[in-house]
């Protein structure tokens, strides 16, 4: 399986709602650099380990989105780096308001382990929709 299949992999699971699933493709050092300005992601967004991963970004989803989503548009193989763009979708709970965020995620892979996430995304569409 290439570095391009794993990625897909660990999206395919995350639709699934299986993060064990999810949490496999990672390497236990994995860092995880997530956008600030969302009101749930604390610090500098920086997170180290699939427990931090957990705790500080997927488990906070449900608590202010609703039906939240991962739209793909592609995928680019760079070797041991794969970017996914695509969107988000869901609903903002605090305002009630459904959104589509342009979204990019670059992974950098090792031995078939994702060691590094780094997002991009529009927070403003996603908390303040038109």
């Amino acid at each position: 399986m290439n570095n391009v299949d794993i990625i897909k992999q660990g999206y395919k699971h995350f639709s699934e709602g299986n993060v064990e699933a999810v949490l496999a493709i990672f390497d236990p050092e994995i860092e995880w650099d997530e956008c600030t300005g969302l009101p749930y992601i604390s610090g500098d967004g920086i997170f180290h380990g699939p427990n931090e991963i957990v705790q500080n970004v997927f488990a906070p989803i449900p608590e202010h989105i609703d039906g939240f989503n991962v739209e793909i548009d592609d995928f680019i193989d760079g070797g041991n780096k794969v970017v996914m763009k695509g969107h988000y979708t869901g609903t903002w709970k605090a305002t009630g308001k459904k959104f589509r965020a342009n979204a990019a995620h670059i992974w950098t892979l090792h031995n078939g382990k994702a060691t590094h996430f780094f997002q991009a995304v529009d927070i403003a569409e996603i908390i303040n929709p038109d």
